[in-house]
């Protein structure tokens, strides 16, 4: 950026390892870009554009959908504003277009970078949280860790959720080899809002041996997630070897399965015409389930000066 110069998302934060490099924005904290060895791996944005879509962007304090954008806690209801007019919801927390700072960088140590956000009390939220996330690359791939701590004096609802959208050069998602380990999906009604928890078996989103994503549409919520023996899961995308352009890549999403017991996974069915299925695989790893505030289903309750931490990351493959 040269002086004078504004970026619809803010201050650029570039954090590099090796042949990894990483773009972090101030608007909404989020990942803007992320290449390794000159290739993208995420279908991000320019830095002369709006962020679309929640494309890498934070999910706090919760992930997805709230129904009418209201809930009870404590016998107090609440009146979020509607984030999705068109659905009558509220989406995806309170800090997407938020200004985060920097709070720490190393000017010795190029290969992470730490934000930190105020969320105060507004309408339909009452609580203090001080949010922080840490972008750290290291010779496998990239390591997010968001962090939150209760600074007020009520117990404070939280879940947590990333927006990244995934590539592997395809030209379409439909290219795309997808592995999904996970034994239960949350079925939905028009508005995307939870019905019931339904197994994949027998069904057309069953992702636990990787196939071919062909004419598949995902916009959906999976759970039971099977982790590795490390404790974390780990979704996978490659490029078909059928692709038109085959192009021999592959990357892998993970998180700490105990923290992040859900995650969505959305194909872009939804996204304008120049972007729809054109553009990209989100894998979003969530603390909780959508709806969670009214569900109570992975909600975290955050007593005053308690905290939440834990990481999940990408490597490329």
């Amino acid at each position: 950026m040269t002086p004078g110069e504004t970026f619809p998302s803010g201050e650029q934060w570039t954090i590099r390892h090796g042949d990894h490099e990483a773009v972090v924005v101030q608007v909404g904290g989020g990942l803007r870009s992320y290449t390794h060895r000159g290739r993208q791996v995420l279908a991000g944005y320019p830095a002369d554009a709006k962020c679309s879509a929640g494309r890498g962007q934070l999910l706090m304090p919760w992930p997805n959908r709230i129904r009418d954008g209201k809930y009870s806690l404590s016998g107090r209801s609440h009146q979020l504003a509607l984030s999705e007019p068109e659905r009558g919801n509220a989406i995806h927390g309170l800090v997407r277009w938020a200004i985060w700072s920097l709070l720490k960088r190393n000017h010795h140590d190029q290969d992470t970078i730490t934000l930190v956000c105020r969320l105060p009390p507004q309408q339909g939220w009452e609580w203090s949280l001080d949010l922080f996330i840490t972008y750290a690359l290291t010779d496998e791939g990239l390591v997010v860790t968001p962090r939150a701590v209760n600074i007020g004096t009520g117990t404070a609802p939280f879940g947590v959720g990333a927006h990244p959208y995934l590539s592997v050069g395809e030209v379409s998602v439909d290219e795309v080899v997808l592995g999904i380990p996970a034994r239960s999906l949350l079925e939905v009604d028009d508005r995307l809002l939870p019905t019931g928890l339904t197994t994949v078996d027998g069904t057309g989103l069953d992702f636990r041996e990787p196939r071919l994503l062909g004419e598949t549409m995902l916009d959906t919520a999976f759970t039971d997630v099977a982790p590795d023996a490390d404790g974390r899961w780990r979704v996978t995308l490659a490029c078909s070897p059928s692709a038109d352009t085959p192009t021999g890549r592959a990357v892998t999403v993970w998180a700490d399965a105990t923290a992040y017991p859900w995650l969505q996974v959305f194909t872009g069915d939804s996204l304008p015409s120049g972007a729809r299925r054109t553009s990209g695989v989100a894998v979003e790893p969530m603390t909780c389930a959508p709806d969670a505030f009214n569900s109570g289903d992975g909600l975290l309750l955050l007593e005053p000066r308690q905290e939440f931490t834990a990481s999940w990351g990408i490597t490329p493959g």
